[in-house]
């Protein structure tokens, strides 16, 4: 199918107020898009359907779904345009960012009375359109972020959505699996050798260490790689690649996706401390950022599911941008308030049409 065709029935969708989501893989020039023929909200507990599911953090077993027997399905090439990046600037509001750097501190002191090694703390700030169209939207979405998976997805139910998202949650084909750790953030600034400090690669150890864990009771097999520099986007990230087999049986998408979900690398460590924490301090919902997404195919044997990082949701001519970083002991609250500034910038080049 042609692109602008593509993009034209998606559009006519969603002014139609009908779900649809429209995707790219990594490194990859191909769009497939699913239109719901209704409006139904489905739901699924056990992802064993081929389709589309859209989780949220806080997941209880069951998420939201675009099943591909109620949608038409489509496919496209997709040329990318030339898309220049460039840094924008962004308002520092006082009282947000004293807001926040106060919820960091109160977070440190944890860590000095409870035996958690790290919570995420994330916050979301808003961003006014101008001349907003799921058009532009896909231009630039598309053609900024090669490396990542991208997605627009929209239901009634949930709003608009869309990410460039860098993190891996689980890869399934049959038996066999991969995920990655990701922790650590620094600007990409073009230079050959790139350093990392203790506090980063800490924080990288204790994510790897908390998902191998996670994968010992349904895995029969488990390799992990050494960490290593990932570029996505402007930003650059330690990740460590772990692969392996899962065990006959006993191991389906729905109990790896329920192990791993959230990770470390969102939430923290030990994780129900963590997520309780975030619940009852971070002071917004987060929605389906650090939730998970994705294609399921053959019946859950074969899945692509990735983490909701580096995403907005957008309500009529306001953007949402989510962005956060991993605490620790030795966390730097002002470089940490740094690091999620800087962390807008993926979603704001993607805006720059339309800011």
């Amino acid at each position: 199918m042609d692109y602008k065709l593509l993009i034209s029935k998606i559009s006519g969708h969603y002014k139609k107020d009908l779900p649809f989501v429209v995707f790219s893989f990594p490194e990859s020039n191909r769009l497939v898009a699913f239109l719901q023929k209704s409006e139904q909200l489905h739901t699924v507990d056990n992802l064993t359907e081929n389709g589309f599911v859209f989780a949220p953090f806080d997941y209880k077993n069951s998420s939201f779904f675009i099943p591909e027997n109620d949608s038409e399905n489509l496919e496209c090439e997709f040329i990318k345009s030339d898309i220049e990046i460039t840094p924008i600037a962004v308002s520092s509001d006082i009282e947000e960012k004293n807001r926040y750097i106060k919820l960091l501190n109160k977070t440190i002191e944890v860590f000095k009375r409870q035996n958690a090694n790290k919570i995420v703390i994330s916050r979301k700030k808003d961003f006014l359109l101008k001349d907003f169209s799921i058009e532009k939207l896909a231009e630039s979405l598309f053609s900024a972020y090669p490396t990542a998976f991208r997605y627009i997805w929209y239901h009634p139910k949930t709003g608009l959505w869309c990410g460039a998202t860098p993190e891996t949650l689980v890869q399934i084909e049959n038996n066999s699996f991969k995920t990655m750790a990701l922790a650590g953030t620094q600007p990409f600034l073009n230079k050959a050798s790139v350093f990392w400090g203790l506090k980063e690669l800490e924080e990288q150890q204790l994510v790897t260490d908390s998902i191998i864990d996670s994968l010992q009771r349904v895995t029969s097999v488990l390799k992990v790689s050494n960490p290593h520099t990932h570029q996505a986007g402007s930003l650059l990230h330690l990740r460590t690649d772990i692969t392996g087999v899962l065990k006959n049986g006993k191991a389906t998408l729905t109990t790896i996706t329920t192990a791993l979900h959230p990770t470390p690398a969102v939430c923290g460590s030990p994780k129900k401390f963590a997520k309780e924490f975030i619940l009852e301090n971070e002071g917004y919902n987060r929605e389906f950022y650090t939730g998970f997404l994705g294609p399921i195919f053959e019946n859950g044997q074969s899945a692509s599911l990735m983490v909701n990082l580096r995403c907005m949701k957008i309500e009529g001519d306001i953007a949402h941008i989510f962005v956060g970083g991993g605490i620790t002991l030795g966390s730097q609250p002002q470089e940490e308030w740094n690091e999620t500034q800087n962390k807008m910038q993926t979603m704001l080049q993607v805006l720059k049409p339309m800011l």
